[in-house]
């Protein structure tokens, strides 16, 4: 099944003192694949200023701005519209032997590397080589996204923007970037290449077309054992019309949405919201 979806994702800054200097980095639009054909996209800033786009390292589409007027507020508002699809979970794919061949791990060296975010640690990985006995690569994936799914439980505030997987292990607690990169820790350990995947997932299954909804942005992940493909331990499901794909990397710090620097008064998020629209 295929569905045509409008995602609007708005966020507004106040800072205390005006603003004279102003550059910035934003990671919004979603990406065209073989499961995901991106329409039309903008990305709009208030006050306006001029902009170029260009695609970084991983591949993500990067709208650069900067503001040289003074300002008290900024506003991004991103607009797409994307057509998404299925695609189905790999039935063999790659054995353990391939995933040790030196050309592979040189290959994907970046996605099996620990990070800030996904560093390593004794006890994850002595959980996923038990997961991983007796399963071929792709159901070792499986079984340890579902095994973080089910260790941990979705609370908010528990855990912040820079905490790791450990600190989510030893929480066992919180949100969906949390179980991507607990997941990717265990992965990793084990010689899967991963990668964080970042986003949008449209929250009403049975959505009616026309209907705008509350969405969120969103993180999943992507292992390779033969292939790519994704995988939601956060939902526990498979990756499907729902999931609005916009950027990868090897954590987080990759594919943060909006980042740059500026010189003036403390900055304070006054909105952020993302609405979804089933337009098909």
């Amino acid at each position: 099944m295929n569905w045509r979806i409008r995602v609007v994702h708005t966020t507004g800054y106040r800072y205390a003192a005006p603003v004279t200097q102003s550059y910035n980095e934003a990671r919004l639009t979603p990406r065209s694949d073989r499961r995901q054909n991106l329409v039309v996209s903008r990305v709009e800033t208030t006050p306006a200023t001029r902009s170029y786009r260009y695609t970084d390292y991983w591949g993500t589409e990067v709208t650069a701005f900067d503001l040289h007027a003074p300002h008290t507020e900024l506003k991004i508002v991103s607009s797409s519209v994307v057509e998404t699809g299925e695609v189905a979970m790999p039935v063999n794919g790659a054995a353990w032997t391939d995933l040790r061949s030196p050309e592979l791990v040189d290959r994907y060296a970046e996605f099996l590397e620990w990070t800030g975010y996904v560093p390593k640690n004794r006890e994850l990985g002595a959980i996923a080589r038990e997961l991983r006995k007796g399963r071929r690569p792709v159901d070792a994936v499986l079984a340890v996204s579902e095994w973080v799914h089910d260790k941990l439980t979705y609370q908010r505030g528990t855990t912040g923007v820079h905490s790791s997987a450990v600190d989510a292990w030893h929480a066992r607690e919180g949100v969906c970037q949390d179980y991507a990169h607990l997941t990717l820790a265990m992965l990793r350990s084990i010689g899967i290449p991963c990668r964080y995947v970042s986003g949008y997932l449209h929250t009403k299954p049975k959505a009616t077309i026309g209907e705008t909804v509350r969405g969120e942005s969103h993180a999943w992940i992507e292992a390779w054992t033969g292939g790519w493909w994704g995988f939601d331990p956060t939902n526990d499901v498979e990756i499907g019309p729902r999931h609005i794909w916009v950027a990868i990397g090897r954590d987080y710090a990759d594919v943060s949405p909006l980042k740059g620097t500026y010189s003036g008064g403390a900055a304070t998020a006054i909105e952020v919201s993302v609405d979804v629209t089933r337009l098909a």
